[in-house]
C-alpha cells in the first residue's frame, strides 16, 4: 500500500542529494555549443543511465557491494576524484578548447559532440555515492512491496524533475549570454571541486574514522 509519509521522506532526501536545480547549470555548461537535438538526447540519456543504475542498486546494491568487498567510503573517494578532474577542466575551459578544436577538424562541430550522459552527469552527478547510499538505506528499511513501490515512486519523481531541469537548462543559459556563462562555468567548476573534495574527505572519514 502506498505510504505518503515514506514518499515525502524519500523524495525530500533524494531531491536534496541529487539537487536537480544545481545539476542543471552544470549540464548546460557541459553541453554548451552543441545542437538542441544533442542537448535533448543528453538530457534523456543522462537521466535514463542514472535511473538504470539506481534501480539496479535499489534491488541488488547490497548484494553487489558485499560480493565485491566494496564499502561506501571507497565509492565516495573514487567519485570525488573523477568529479575533481571534471571541475579542473571547467575552471580552465579545457572542454571549450577541445570542442573548438573538433569544430576546426570537422565541417560541423555537432557531428561528433561529446557524450556526457554516462560520466559525469549519469555518474556521479545524479547516481552518486550519496544517492546510492540513501536509496540503499531506504530500501533496507522497507517493509513489504508497498514501501518498495513508494520509495521507487519517490525516486522516479525526482528523476523526472531532473529531466525537466536539464531540458530547460540550455535555454536559460543562452538567455544569460556568453560572458555570463563563461564566468558561471568557472564558478561552477570551483564549486564542483569543493564538492569533489568533500566526497573524498567523507570517504576518508568513513575508511579511517580516527584520522579526521
Amino acid at each position: 500500500m502506498f505510504n505518503p509519509e515514506l514518499f515525502l521522506s524519500a523524495f525530500a532526501v533524494l531531491f536534496v542529494i541529487i539537487d536537480p536545480p544545481g545539476c542543471a547549470p552544470i549540464f548546460a555548461t557541459l553541453t554548451q555549443g552543441t545542437s538542441k537535438r544533442h542537448q535533448r538526447i543528453m538530457a534523456f540519456k543522462s537521466v535514463s543511465v542514472a535511473a538504470g543504475i539506481l534501480f539496479v542498486f535499489a534491488f541488488f546494491g547490497e548484494t553487489i557491494f558485499h560480493a565485491l568487498g566494496i564499502d561506501f567510503s571507497a565509492l565516495r573517494i573514487a567519485g570525488g576524484i573523477m568529479l575533481f578532474i571534471i571541475a579542473l577542466q571547467m575552471v580552465f575551459e579545457q572542454r571549450t578548447e577541445s570542442r573548438e578544436t573538433r569544430a576546426e577538424e570537422t565541417l560541423e562541430a555537432t557531428d561528433n559532440p561529446e557524450d556526457i550522459s554516462v560520466f559525469p552527469m549519469g555518474i556521479p552527478m545524479i547516481a552518486g555515492p550519496g544517492t546510492i547510499a540513501s536509496l540503499l538505506l531506504f530500501m533496507s528499511n522497507a517493509e513489504g512491496t508497498g514501501d518498495v513501490a513508494t520509495i521507487l515512486a519517490a525516486l522516479g519523481a525526482v528523476l523526472l524533475i531532473t529531466l525537466v531541469s536539464f531540458l530547460i537548462a540550455g535555454w536559460l543559459m543562452k538567455l544569460m549570454g556568453k560572458t555570463f556563462t563563461n564566468v558561471l562555468t568557472r564558478v561552477l567548476g570551483f564549486l564542483l571541486a569543493a564538492l569533489a573534495a568533500q566526497f573524498i574527505l567523507d570517504g576518508i572519514k568513513g575508511a579511517l574514522p580516527g584520522l579526521l
